[in-house]
């Protein structure tokens, strides 16, 4: 096995453990103890827990490790609130401009999500999830916007999900991407930022319910 793989395998550990809060926010993990949980090298772990950062997932704290990003009420506030005002209006801009021939890629997109969804992989469903909504923003052509909504979403993607596969609520939170798509495909621009803006503050709501 090679260095790279035993970092992509060790990433892909360390996430799933995130997302299913096996690892507490606010609690110094260091490179050596992981090493020793998921069976590799300091190194490697160090390599994948850079990957991480990079993703807000978790943030370095010097000479200690790395600590699992705390976020807060607040914080889900601020960032939905800011999502509210970009991507809603983003959707009614792009719903006359995606071509015909690119609904079924995002059906397709739909479709992984609610997969991950019933077989409780919330590791999958984040990542169908991030990349349904980035497809969407990106026929607006605005790196920019992309970029700062991929930020935005990386930083509450994680909030609560493993929770929400619990109650059973991430299959009914993924069916609401083929509304969206169909909505969208009827060319009605109007009817879909609305019905992005109820996504957008449903997921809030789900996020601010505690078990």
């Amino acid at each position: 096995m090679t260095k790279i793989s035993i970092r992509d395998r060790v990433g892909q550990a360390l996430r799933a453990a995130i997302i299913a809060g096996e690892m507490t926010p606010g609690v110094v993990y260091s490179a050596p103890t992981l090493g020793a949980r998921f069976g590799a090298s300091a190194t490697p772990v160090r390599e994948a827990m850079l990957d991480l950062v990079r993703e807000n997932l978790v943030e370095i704290v010097p000479n200690k490790g790395f600590r699992v990003t705390e976020v807060s009420e607040q914080d889900l506030d601020e960032i939905t609130r800011l999502r509210l005002l970009l991507e809603p209006p983003t959707v009614r801009e792009v719903t006359p401009l995606i071509p015909e021939e690119d609904f079924a890629g995002l059906r397709t997109a739909a479709e992984e999500i609610v997969r991950s969804a019933r077989e409780g992989d919330i590791v999958g469903f984040t990542r169908a999830d991030q990349a349904f909504h980035l497809q969407l923003i990106s026929y607006a052509k605005n790196r920019r916007l992309s970029a700062l909504v991929a930020e935005l979403r990386s930083h509450t993607r994680l909030f609560g999900l493993a929770e929400m596969r619990d109650r059973g609520d991430l299959i009914p939170l993924g069916l609401e991407h083929f509304e969206i798509i169909d909505t969208i495909r009827s060319r009605d621009a109007e009817a879909a930022e609305r019905l992005m803006y109820s996504h957008i503050n449903s997921t809030r709501d789900q996020w601010g319910v505690r078990p």
